[in-house]
């Protein structure tokens, strides 16, 4: 009886893996198997020999991370997911892209134990990593103790040749270089083709170089089926703890198959011919489609009692480092369950209206600062917009190569900058936050839907919020972005009207579980009396009455947000002077007001009462508030360069045209 090599167990579990993907495609009809045959080898050789995790428990802290960025690759990840032991039976295999399965035809977070991250738009899954990389850092930095090293693991990810043209990798991986972010490392499926045919239709670019111009760490394997090669590699990479690592195998897509270095192989089944003659290549069973060989699944599964021990020895480090450092410990695993310290939020700042006005983002940062002193996993900062943005914490050090401080320094990429918070979200541990003007917010759109999507709790500032913003002009004031956040399914977007508004908002963005946009003015606004004002019960539930009449019985309801709040007061002021009763109602979240019950709602907005909205953004969206009888005053046109006021009235935007346009609903 012949007997079996560990290069017979290794080819036999790589093309395990091959045919698990392919069959999975073939069965759902739709799928990409083109990648995953080509990167078998590199992933088997990542999950067998390198990759730390406990299959037993996908949420176990000190795993190493694995992203696959190359989304469309996903019929691997779960084939790798089931052969080491994940709760991923073979029968959710067979139901890939199917409804309600859990292996969706991209890479889900939640939806299936073992995947870490949402992917499938390109270069999202890249920058993940690098904030996850930071996360491990700044973590270790912060907790670990000589002889307790309690955080220590590597984040691998897999990225595609599409991955790596998208202008977001380039962003993030050059931050990465910056930082020196050694527990990084990157393998790059080289296969040179892209959908609509080879890469060199458009992507020329020496790859490596730019990577080794960034300051990572470059290797080059040129057999992607060599498991000894990426394995030296991967060794190879681990050793040089100062720099991230870049890993370029050559892989030839839909390897093995009459299809291979095709595009028609990225995003099709190979079909009943191609899917035979390729298993006829490789002697596998042609009849016998989702085959797992014995062999093959007993050594795969040793993952499932090597990780429990992992994870075991990592409690037997934390319940040493308890006995050591308890406090610290306290804080550590506090920040690993993703709570809050104890802290009482009645003791955030509060502002007087006996203050000057105040400008909602240094408000912001006044409380900001307040919460890093309380909450010591508090991360984040801007895109070289930190002085504007007030979102500087003072005391604390840079986060750099040479230490892991709790100010970031994003650079100018807003791009990445959002999609590394979630990769720091993610990782888990640390509260992230992110602050630029609020007109960029275009340019981290995609970061911000999948935040909402995965529903991670990530914070993000927008500063410079409106027209308001003056002689910068119509390129830099914010129009349509208020709605286009807010269009966003699970996303929550606050827009205070004053100080301590602005410190109620912090309050809700640091306890709510999902993403959060807080929308800051750059102008002075008068401050409202918290003592004779509902702000702190009011702002949570996203919209309250701020001014009423004297009976509680409007003739007419003006809502504002932000700044247009203060237009609203001054506007009611001037209908009292013609007899007319105006509640004026403070709606700094429309999707916080929208999650109350209906009685609080009418409470608020009475169904019979005429009601203006007054908003310096489109329009669009206000009329499931002030209702068929009611009007809007906005803005559906952009800008103006001038003095903001200036730009304020010439728009529109003053007390007198509000109450006009409220003695005209009447």
């Amino acid at each position: 009886m012949p007997t079996t090599t560990t290069a017979d167990i290794d080819q036999a579990a790589i093309n395990t893996l091959r045919f698990l993907a392919v069959d999975a495609v073939e069965r759902a009809g739709s799928g990409h198997p083109g990648m995953p045959m080509g990167a078998a080898p590199m992933a088997y050789t990542l999950w067998d020999r390198h990759l730390r995790h406990n299959p037993a428990n996908p949420d176990w802290f000190n795993r190493d991370r694995f992203v696959l960025s190359a989304g469309h690759g996903s019929a691997l990840l779960y084939a790798l997911l089931h052969l080491y032991g994940y709760d991923l039976p073979l029968e959710e295999l067979k139901r890939f892209r199917q409804l309600h399965s859990t292996t969706p035809g991209h890479p889900e977070y939640r939806e299936t134990p073992g995947v870490e991250v949402t992917t499938g738009p390109l270069g999202q899954g890249f920058a993940n990593g690098v904030g996850m990389a930071i996360a491990e850092r700044f973590l270790s930095d912060e907790f670990n103790r000589d002889g307790h090293e309690v955080i220590d693991h590597y984040t691998y990810a897999l990225v595609s040749d599409g991955d790596l043209m998208e202008g977001v990798s380039a962003e993030a991986g050059a931050l990465a270089g910056h930082l020196g972010l050694g527990k990084l490392i990157v393998l790059y499926d080289q296969n040179c083709i892209s959908i609509e045919g080879e890469t060199d239709l458009a992507f020329t670019e020496r790859v490596a170089t730019r990577f080794d111009a960034q300051g990572w760490h470059v290797q080059h394997v040129e057999d992607g089926n060599s498991v000894d090669d990426i394995d030296t590699a991967i060794q190879a990479a681990q050793d040089a703890p100062n720099r991230p690592s870049l890993i370029c195998v050559r892989t030839h897509i839909g390897y093995g198959s009459p299809q291979q270095d095709t595009a028609g192989v990225h995003g099709a089944p190979l079909g009943a011919d191609d899917l035979r003659a390729t298993k006829e290549r490789f002697d596998w069973p042609l009849d016998a489609p989702f085959h797992v060989p014995d062999a093959v699944r007993a050594h795969c599964r040793r993952a499932v009692e090597n990780g429990k021990q992992r994870e075991a020895d990592w409690n037997d480090t934390v319940a040493d480092y308890r006995a050591a450092h308890p406090d610290r410990c306290d804080d550590f695993t506090t920040a690993l369950e993703g709570g809050l310290p104890d802290y009482d939020t009645t003791e955030l700042p509060v502002f007087t209206d006996n203050d000057a006005p105040i400008a909602t983002r240094k408000a912001s940062g006044t409380v900001l600062n307040h919460l890093a002193g309380r909450i010591c996993n508090l991360i984040g900062g801007s895109a070289d917009l930190a002085p504007s943005n007030k979102t500087h914490l003072d005391g604390y050090a840079d986060f750099e190569a040479g230490q892991a401080g709790r100010n970031l320094h994003f650079g100018v990429r807003e791009h990445a900058m959002g999609s590394i918070a979630n990769g720091m979200t993610l990782h888990g541990g640390v509260l992230p936050y992110t602050a630029t003007f609020f007109t960029f917010s275009d340019y981290m759109r995609p970061a911000l839907r999948l935040a909402a999507l995965m529903d991670i709790h990530t914070i993000t500032i927008f500063t410079h919020d409106s027209i308001a913003l003056g002689e910068d002009g119509p390129t830099h004031q914010p129009v349509e972005h208020l709605m286009a956040l807010r269009a966003i399914p699970n996303y929550t977007v606050l827009r205070p009207a004053d100080a301590n508004e602005t410190a109620a908002a912090w309050r809700v963005a640091v306890e709510h579980d999902g993403p959060v946009a807080l929308v800051l003015t750059r102008q002075g606004l008068p401050v409202l009396d918290a003592a004779a004002h509902p702000i702190d019960e009011g702002v949570p539930r996203g919209a309250y009455v701020l001014a009423d009449a004297d009976d509680g019985a409007p003739d007419v309801v003006l809502i504002g947000t932000g700044s247009e709040v203060h237009l609203a007061l001054d506007a009611r002021d001037r209908l009292a002077e013609d007899g007319i009763a105006a509640r004026v109602v403070s709606m700094p979240s429309m999707e916080r007001f929208d999650a109350q019950p209906d009685a609080y709602r009418a409470s608020v907005l009475p169904p019979d009462v005429p009601t203006l909205a007054v908003e310096a953004g489109i329009t669009r969206g206000w009329h499931a508030y002030v209702g068929d009888d009611g009007a809007v005053l906005g803005l559906d046109r952009f800008g103006l360069s001038g003095p903001g006021d200036d730009v304020y009235a010439a728009l529109g935007f003053t007390a007198d045209h509000v109450a006009d346009r409220a003695q005209a609903l009447l």
